[in-house]
């Protein structure tokens, strides 16, 4: 059984058009509150908005880039493949969700653990991966870049 079911191709541009405007909607509320964070520090120019913000308006251009590309799609995954594909936002939202509490290393680590398991890493690489990565980003929004990140309510 195929984990690929083939629609037509007005279903497959149907399907573009809809996930275009979703991903449009997302990014505007996702900018929104974004440019809502409040910091009580003035040593970065910046601050901590400026990321969410680049990632807000990237998204808004790439949704608006999908709406008007041609349906190119493979088809609508199903079976293990539809699941996979589900598991990414819902590891993402925890990730997000956990960034407060468990602050910026720590959710950072669970997202990039959750989405090496997702797409098929073996368990001890996801883990070093993750743990590499966490301590990357760290390093470069805290040393490089000057950005002050949460430590989290957890472990500050």
């Amino acid at each position: 059984m195929s984990e690929v079911h083939h629609p037509s191709s007005v279903t497959v541009r149907l399907i573009g058009r809809v996930s275009a405007i979703c991903l449009l909607v997302f990014a505007i509320a996702y900018g929104v509150g974004a440019s809502g964070i409040e910091y009580s520090f003035a040593s970065d120019p910046l601050g901590p908005r400026v990321f969410p913000v680049a990632l807000a308006v990237i998204l808004g251009l790439l949704s608006i880039w999908y709406w008007f590309s041609p349906g190119f799609a493979e088809g609508f995954p199903t079976g293990p493949l539809l699941a996979r594909v589900l598991a990414v936002p819902v590891v993402m939202v925890v990730a997000v969700a956990l960034f407060e509490p468990a602050g910026f290393a720590a959710s950072i680590f669970i997202l990039t653990l959750g989405a090496a398991l997702i797409f098929g890493a073996p368990p001890a690489k996801a883990l070093i991966g993750a743990v590499g990565h966490a301590a990357l980003w760290w390093f470069v929004f805290s040393y490089l870049l000057e950005v002050y990140l949460p430590a989290g309510a957890l472990f500050g």
